[in-house]
C-alpha cells in the first residue's frame, strides 16, 4: 500500500507485531489492535494473501508473513503562523506499507 496518510514511525509499531507469524494469526492480531494502523495494515495483509492465492495457486494456511516493513513516503510541508510575523513548519507525513508472504 503506498502514500499512507500516517507517519512510518506509527505503523511501524504495528507492523513490527505481525512480522514473522503465520498470515492466519496475523490476521487475528491485527484484529485485536485498536488503532487505525492496525486497519491499514490489515488490509494490505488481505491484499497480499489474495495475491498469493489468485496468482500463485498457495493456500492461505501454509503462508507465513517474512517481511513487513513501513518506510518513509514523501512528506507535505505546510507552514502554521508564529509570533512576530514569522511561520512555523508542519510536516504531514506518508508511508508506505510492503508485506512479503512466504510458503516456506
Amino acid at each position: 500500500m503506498k502514500n499512507v496518510r500516517m507517519s512510518s514511525q506509527k505503523m511501524r509499531e504495528v507492523v513490527r507485531q505481525i512480522q514473522g507469524l503465520p498470515a492466519l494469526q496475523a490476521q487475528a492480531v491485527l484484529r485485536v489492535v485498536s488503532r487505525k494502523s492496525a486497519r491499514l495494515v490489515a488490509k494490505t495483509l488481505d491484499s497480499a494473501i489474495a495475491n498469493a492465492e489468485n496468482n500463485n495457486n498457495v493456500k492461505a494456511d501454509k503462508l507465513r508473513v517474512k517481511e513487513a516493513v513501513a518506510g518513509a513516503a514523501t512528506t507535505i510541508k505546510r507552514f502554521t503562523p508564529k509570533a512576530r510575523g514569522s511561520a512555523g513548519p508542519i510536516l504531514k507525513r506518508n508511508c508506505h506499507i510492503k508485506i512479503i508472504l512466504t510458503d516456506e
